[in-house]
């Protein structure tokens, strides 16, 4: 069982910065990936960002260039910074964590961006 803890989001303003944090139960070398998603209302949730076990990161197109995800091994957190935030990056975010065939989720943390 892997238990993931989100923290980080909140209200920032257009052009912003913000650092969202999960922190995984278990050593995130056990685990294929780890990721961030986001689901705005109506919406699907779909892939923000993602780091592999071997440290490959890939990203969304909308935000590349503005999220970098990276991750301390020491203390199992994977990191989301992200700026240059946009409105349209206003969602709820969802760590994620893959074994094989198995999905964890966090709980989620909302980001709104407004002025």
């Amino acid at each position: 069982q892997v238990q993931l803890v989100e923290s980080g989001g909140g209200l920032v303003q257009p052009g912003g910065s913000l650092r969202l944090s999960c922190a995984s139960s278990v050593n995130i070398f056990d685990l294929d990936s780890m990721g961030w998603y986001r689901q705005a209302p109506g919406k699907q949730r779909d892939l923000v960002a993602k780091i592999t076990i071997g440290g490959t990161t890939s990203y969304a197109e909308s935000v590349k260039d503005r999220f970098t995800i990276y991750r301390d091994n020491l203390s199992n957190t994977v990191y989301l910074r992200m700026m240059d935030v946009k409105p349209e990056d206003t969602a709820a975010y969802y760590c994620n964590a893959k074994i094989p065939r198995h999905d964890y989720w966090g709980q989620g943390t909302q980001v709104t961006v407004s002025s």
